[in-house]
């Protein structure tokens, strides 16, 4: 526990969370009364496939070979089980829009990115109407598409910069070595093991490790090599800041028909929260406000709570703008990287 909820922020507490890598926070306001952001999955069920994830990459990088002595604890009783959850909420919550998923931390990013592409994944999996033994496999290798990186170099993988030409040669690897550790694990589909092996791989043949192209890349991988682009660029990193979500599913588009299926792209940015719930946003009058709630239907109309007039002081009675009925309105801009420091 770094900071409790109900704690003033002090200089010194914003300083220990930035040290901390945590880089941005919900504050409560009065003025924002009422808006609850929305869980994909419970708080509960977060933290226990978080920790899931979490052991079985650290064994797999702590003991790297105890799968030889035969000692070594198969991962596949202990994820299925994690997705069975994961299933379970958002077959509940069907209906949910991709959201970015909380506040993370730099030195969690790998257990954080593998759980994100995975409910991310699954949404878009249920949306598009898989049943559930396809949407298990989909998961599974959404979940575990980065366990190849437990392969490389620490120093490689926690470098707090952009890699030489030599490091992202090893990087790349990560793929082939994920394939050769799921390929025989009793439990884990095969295909889950052609899903790490293949999340890289682009239609034009861009991609890695082989380079292949069209058809010849499965629908999976193709789902997962989308998710995995966007909830890359929407983390924040040691050396650059997260792109804002309407931001990058615009550079996902750059790619369309080239990198990404463009059907499949057309579904993802459907149920991308754009402008997720507590963003702030500026309007076309000069006025700035919240985002309290998204339409579906309309995803950059967005139910906006407006808190300042045109010229930019406070209102003392703020007041909500549904986008979708007001559509002489425009969002303009957003609160760009919110900092702590």
């Amino acid at each position: 526990m770094l900071l409790a909820e109900g704690v003033e922020l002090t200089q010194g507490l914003i300083k220990r969370l930035a040290q901390c890598g945590i880089h941005h926070l919900f504050i409560q306001d009065p003025r924002t009364e009422g808006i609850e952001m929305p869980e994909l999955i419970s708080e509960e069920t977060h933290r226990q496939v978080l920790q899931t994830v979490r052991s079985v990459f650290r064994d797999l990088i702590d003991y790297p070979g105890r799968r030889h002595t035969g000692n070594y604890p198969y991962v596949g009783k202990s994820v299925r089980q994690a997705m069975h959850q994961i299933m379970e909420e958002l077959y509940r919550n069907r209906d949910a829009m991709i959201m970015l998923l909380g506040v993370q931390t730099v030195d969690h990013y790998l257990y954080m990115h593998s759980l994100n592409v995975c409910v991310y994944t699954t949404l878009l999996g249920i949306a598009y109407g898989y049943d559930s033994d396809d949407l298990m496999t989909l998961g599974l290798g959404a979940l575990l598409h980065d366990i190849g990186k437990t392969r490389i170099p620490m120093d490689v993988l926690l470098k707090p910069g952009r890699l030489t030409d030599d490091e992202f040669n090893q990087m790349k690897r990560h793929t082939e070595k994920g394939f050769q550790l799921l390929k025989d694990e009793p439990n884990i589909p095969l295909l889950a093991a052609h899903c790490a092996f293949q999340h890289h791989e682009r239609l034009d043949g861009s991609g890695y490790p082989r380079g292949i192209r069209e058809d010849e890349i499965h629908e999976f991988a193709k789902w997962i090599g989308i998710v995995d682009s966007y909830d890359a660029m929407t983390s924040h990193r040691v050396y650059r800041h997260a792109m804002l979500p309407h931001r990058a599913v615009e550079t996902l588009y750059t790619g369309s028909g080239s990198l990404y299926d463009t059907d499949m792209l057309r579904l993802f940015r459907d149920k991308v929260a754009i402008y997720p719930v507590g963003m702030a946003v500026k309007l076309s009058t000069g006025q700035t406000g919240v985002i309290v709630d998204i339409n579906a239907a309309s995803v950059h109309r967005p139910v906006v709570r407006v808190l300042t007039d045109e010229a930019g002081a406070d209102l003392k009675s703020p007041y909500d703008i549904d986008l979708s009925k007001q559509l002489s309105l425009m969002i303009t801009s957003v609160e760009m990287e919110p900092s702590l420091v």
